[in-house]
């Protein structure tokens, strides 16, 4: 195949996705039919079929974008000049500048994914391979010295993911929120948590040990 055409085929996938994503965002994953996505993408429901042949199959396009895209973020923490630095512009670019509409997004694929096995699937899926990808990079970050050794990497991978899912779905969900102001508070604790991983435990024990001198 001539390499115009497969770029050509490669554009228009990524417009059938990037419509398909506004369409199950506004409407969501239910109310969202073929036919509106196909008006989306200026495009004939028999061609748009060539690409995407149902909507899982466009949900599993847009999981594997986000794969890819998620891996691209990863790496850019170790290029920063420094974990944390690098870590609150990944912060900052998914939890506040990305789009309403990709949180909108995440918050129904994670709602269909409870009634829709084959959603289920692509779901956890890209949750696992992100926390895989997240492990790699605190062990890398912990390699260097920029975090405690004594860090949890599952546990810490797991936090992590929690925090992001929070802040998405109340994105999507309270118009009222404001991202801006809280990412300093999330990036206060996930410092903590990493940096200081025991520190809730030798506080608890030495208020035990006062509570029992006490006595």
């Amino acid at each position: 195949m001539r390499r115009a055409n497969v770029q050509r085929q490669s554009d228009r996938r990524v417009e059938i996705l990037d419509a398909a994503q506004r369409c199950f965002a506004r409407s969501g994953f239910h109310g969202a039919s073929m036919q509106e996505i196909c008006a989306q993408a200026a495009m004939s429901p028999g061609n748009l079929y060539r690409y995407f042949p149902s909507k899982e199959a466009l949900i599993a396009g847009i999981c594997e974008r986000n794969r890819a895209e998620a891996a691209d973020s990863f790496l850019a923490v170790d290029r920063a000049p420094g974990f944390f630095e690098g870590l609150a512009a990944l912060a900052r670019h998914h939890l506040v500048e990305r789009p309403e509409e990709e949180a909108g997004l995440c918050a129904e694929i994670m709602a269909e994914s409870r009634r829709n096995p084959e959603i289920a699937r692509l779901h956890t899926e890209l949750e696992r391979d992100i926390k895989t990808r997240l492990v790699d990079m605190l062990r890398r970050a912990a390699g260097r010295g920029e975090i405690s050794a004594a860090v949890d990497l599952d546990g810490a991978a797991t936090m992590l993911m929690v925090l992001a899912d929070g802040m998405s779905w109340r994105r999507a969900s309270d118009p009222s929120f404001n991202a801006e102001a809280l990412l300093p508070h999330v990036l206060h604790m996930v410092h903590c948590l990493l940096v200081r991983p025991h520190a809730g435990d030798t506080e608890a024990n030495n208020n035990n040990e006062k509570e029992g001198s006490g006595r």
